[in-house]
């Protein structure tokens, strides 16, 4: 479950995480944190245990009157053509809003974005990590 606050820039692939592919947008990234008046760059740490995780109470930036703590995704079905996925939006641990969004492949485009910036930027993300993944790595046969 991602910070909904988070906005992610780019996939890191530094091996600080053991298992990157079960963290809640596929990979860990790197980003700022919109949650404040004015937007910050947080430091390693603070990605790594409350951006990328969500449901960061300890994050001194988080608003205390917020709709959500975190969102999280899954991949509802596959196609040539289309991706779907399963969002949910928590607070307190509980869902507070769900619902699906389905992405074009082929032109790059969500055929039903999310209403909230923040839900529809980590959703994007997600599908791009989900996408590096599903890249034929070198070496690997047809």
């Amino acid at each position: 479950m991602a910070c909904p606050y988070f906005v992610p820039r780019e996939i890191l692939n530094d091996g600080s995480w053991q298992h990157p592919t079960r963290l809640p947008l596929g990979a860990g990234w790197s980003g700022e944190c919109c949650a404040g008046a004015q937007t910050t760059t947080p430091d390693t740490a603070v990605l790594r245990d409350s951006c990328n995780l969500g449901n960061a109470a300890a994050c001194p930036h988080l608003p205390a009157d917020r709709d959500w703590d975190a969102v999280r995704f899954s991949i509802a079905s596959t196609s040539l053509d289309q991706i779907t996925f399963w969002y949910v939006c928590e607070r307190r641990h509980a869902p507070v809003e769900h619902g699906k969004l389905t992405f074009n492949l082929a032109g790059g485009t969500c055929r039903n974005p999310h209403p909230d910036a923040r839900v529809q930027r980590l959703a994007v993300s997600f599908l791009e990590a989900w996408q590096m993944r599903q890249a034929p790595t070198e070496g690997q046969n047809d």
